[in-house]
């Protein structure tokens, strides 16, 4: 069975509305899209650091409760777990506080096994921190020797726009090593100062990777892929609640879809067929739309029942 592997921060989000607490959900970029892979029944593995605190207790818990092996979670004695404050606006669009306490950010942990075909979600500013990049960039490796796919989500947030400068080779990196890139307007904004997909796509990425996705909140997805493939994807029209695992569960859904669809590596090295590329965008707009209607970060449990293969 093929497996999943998430390599990411761990959060514990404190969601408000009108400037009052309405939830805490464990969360996390990389973290919430394999909730929602592990609530599929998706064989998932997740690889992070957790406080030795509560907090870190709790997330802990709450993968294996889903479903997700939490064996290379490192925990080290003197951490806290990082806390985020989430505050909705009226379209329930979130803005973000972050708290972290990690004296030694550090990342010690055990390879996972890793076959081929396997695939490795990344993303976020986890991966291009330069403090564990050593680690990150070592498991990136290694996974792409073992013949995996890797699914880069760039997630990159203005509270690190001043460190763009300096984290540009590990993004160039992290886009050398993707198979498949997906990306926001916003963080294109932050990161290159462009918003326009096919400048992004042709000055940015296309030398690293021909297969690349564009998201854009409510307006349709923007797809440019080998073969000169340009195409559109309307988002699923849905009662918002939250959108703050909505990019997060797009990639749980498109991998989701590159396993229901058994798409595998030689796949992708061929170039992906429109109908395939239909059919795993289709999958990652349900996953959204349904991570949207709730504070939970992820799909909900009935959806992932449904899911199910």
């Amino acid at each position: 069975m093929r497996k999943v592997i998430g390599i990411g921060e761990t959060v514990l989000d404190i969601i408000f509305k009108d400037d009052q607490p309405i939830g805490a959900v464990p969360g996390g970029s990389v973290f919430n899209g394999i909730i929602s892979l592990g609530r599929t029944g998706v064989n998932t593995t997740f690889i992070s650091e957790a406080g030795n605190d509560r907090v870190g207790e709790k997330i802990i818990r709450f993968l294996k409760e889903n479903g997700v092996n939490a064996d290379n979670i490192n925990v080290y004695p003197d951490s806290k777990s990082p806390i985020s404050l989430a505050f909705l606006d009226q379209d329930n669009n979130a803005d973000y506080i972050f708290y972290k306490d990690h004296p030694h950010d550090q990342l010690d942990f055990t390879y996972p096994d890793v076959q081929p075909d396997d695939i490795v979600m990344f993303g976020s500013y986890y991966a291009v921190n330069p403090v564990i990049r050593p680690q990150v960039q070592g498991f990136l490796e290694y996974a792409r020797g073992r013949g995996a796919i890797l699914y880069y989500d760039v997630n990159f947030r203005s509270s690190h726009q001043n460190e763009v400068i300096k984290v540009t080779p590990n993004i160039l990196e992290n886009l050398e090593y993707a198979d498949f890139v997906r990306g926001s307007r916003e963080d294109f904004s932050i990161m290159f100062k462009k918003n326009d997909p096919d400048t992004v796509y042709r000055s940015e990425i296309a030398f690293y990777t021909k297969k690349f996705i564009y998201t854009q909140g409510a307006a349709p997805v923007e797809l440019r892929a080998d073969g000169g493939l340009c195409k559109q994807y309307p988002v699923i029209e849905t009662d918002t609640v939250s959108t703050i695992g909505a990019g997060d569960n797009f990639n749980a859904g498109f991998v989701y879809g590159l396993i229901k669809y058994g798409i595998t590596r030689k796949d992708i090295e061929a170039g992906l067929s429109e109908a395939q590329w239909d059919n795993v965008i289709g999958c990652a707009l349900l996953f959204s739309a349904n991570c949207c209607k709730s504070i939970s970060n992820s799909i909900d449990k009935e959806f992932g029942k449904e899911m199910k293969f």
